[in-house]
């Protein structure tokens, strides 16, 4: 977590997000490609080269390429390397959540081998006993977690901000839980090994009063902030989350994976756009979209 603390002083708050799927690759790569999954991969190492210097660090949706069965996974697991190979961070959103025996098989599959990521992010709602069994590898590797506590999904009242009997709501339980793992094991900046999945959800009036106090109250958890962009979060949204504009990241996946059919700028993208589309032409709109991200939310944090 010092590392990610350091990577957003270094670039900025935005973590880009290889949610990749075959729809969103131009489609003279599609043709070119021996397959799509052989598309997906270029699409990626191409988006990971032009935001390095705009990106704290990546998130890969494990989902979007289990789909796709063994080949996908071979090219998630490439996305992976490649994305350390370059020197960068990066977050593997796989949302586990097993009894201890089984949550360790996961580490271990998560933080060796042929899936080895930085970080990951984690279900906690089996019980602690299912988050546990990662903290070895926060002890002997240096790896990180992100944990779900209150997220920017249409459910998240559903369960999260269910009211406790002894106060507070279900997602504060969880905090309290996290602070206490990451006061045990606190970083050069003062952030744990295991941090927290914030949304960024588009918030107004009694909603931004929440969010700036989940902040204050969870000053040593770093947070993973989804719900920027395509999600409706808008800068001042991820802001809130953020402590002078470090102690989180913030993910932005459509957006970007997805701005070389405006050309970066919103709107739709004309015929002639499509055309002449390639992965240099793709990469060029996702850096411009990684770029805008940072400066709006650096904009907003010193606001």
């Amino acid at each position: 977590m010092d590392k990610l603390y350091e990577a957003v002083e270094a670039k900025g708050p935005v973590c880009v997000g290889l949610d990749t799927s075959a729809e969103y690759i131009p489609p003279g790569e599609l043709k070119r490609a021996a397959s799509e999954t052989e598309a997906i991969l270029a699409y990626n190492k191409a988006l990971v080269d032009a935001t390095m210097d705009a990106a704290a660090c990546f998130k890969v949706q494990i989902a979007c390429y289990e789909e796709r069965g063994l080949a996908g996974l071979g090219v998630y697991a490439e996305t992976l390397r490649y994305i350390r190979e370059r020197g960068a961070l990066v977050i593997a959103d796989i949302k586990r959540g097993d009894i201890a025996d089984t949550a360790l098989r996961y580490a271990k599959a998560h933080f060796e081998g042929d899936f080895e990521a930085d970080f990951v992010t984690l279900s906690p709602y089996m019980g602690m006993d299912s988050v546990e069994p990662w903290l070895s590898y926060a002890d002997s590797k240096g790896k990180g977690a992100f944990v779900l506590m209150r997220t920017s999904n249409k459910g998240m009242r559903d369960f999260e901000y269910r009211e406790l009997k002894d106060g507070g709501r279900l997602y504060d339980a969880v905090g309290d839980r996290l602070s206490e793992l990451a006061a045990a094991r606190s970083g050069a900046h003062g952030y744990g090994a295991f941090g927290a999945v914030v949304g960024a959800d588009p918030k107004s009036g009694a909603e931004r009063d929440e969010a700036a106090s989940i902040r204050e109250q969870r000053s040593n958890l770093f947070f993973l902030i989804p719900g920027y962009g395509a999600q409706g979060g808008a800068a001042d949204d991820a802001a809130l989350l953020l402590r002078k504009g470090n102690g989180g990241v913030v993910n932005a996946s459509r957006s970007i994976l997805k701005a070389w059919m405006s050309g970066g700028g919103g709107g739709t993208a004309s015929a002639e756009t499509v055309a002449v589309a390639d992965n240099r032409f793709a990469a060029e709109a996702a850096h411009r979209a990684a770029v805008e991200m940072r400066d709006a939310i650096r904009t907003a944090a010193k606001g």
